[in-house]
């Protein structure tokens, strides 16, 4: 006699899922061709149905379109700071930097040297190396080289 393997009954079997609580694109279409396939001969889709899921389909995708195209925005968003006050480099500027009361808290001056992207938005890179934040500059000037 034939032993039977009890690994394959389903109750001993994991979980493999690994859903998701949303629907992309490729779930609309497997859903629709689905329901295409086992529509009833005696009473298909109406046109009017079909038609408004197709737009449905169609509004879906460019959503995800749009959004993707938003994304890369942000991206290069990100870096047009540096960009915009790169002209400061081989300037001389004066700041004034103020505590969280909106008292003087450092003033100075410097030759910019570069500009970095800081976690609290644009740094101004002086020749001595202290960075300070493009909203403390007060002055810009040519330098006195």
């Amino acid at each position: 006699m034939t032993q039977i393997d009890t690994s394959l009954y389903l109750s001993s079997r994991k979980n493999q899922g690994t859903g998701s609580s949303t629907l992309g694109k490729d779930d609309f279409l497997k859903i629709l061709m689905t329901q295409l396939q086992n529509q009833s001969p005696s009473d298909p889709m109406k046109d009017k149905e079909f038609i408004s899921q197709m737009a449905t389909f169609s509004s879906l995708e460019q959503m995800m379109s749009i959004s993707g195209s938003v994304d890369k925005l942000v991206q290069q968003q990100a870096h047009t700071p540096v960009v915009e006050y790169s002209h400061l480099i081989g300037k001389e500027v004066e700041y004034k930097t103020k505590n969280d009361n909106g008292e003087i808290q450092t003033e100075g001056s410097g030759t910019v040297s570069g500009i970095a992207a800081g976690q609290d938005g644009t740094e101004i890179i002086l020749q001595n190396e202290k960075r300070i934040p493009v909203h403390s500059i007060i002055e810009v000037r040519d330098s006195e080289s």
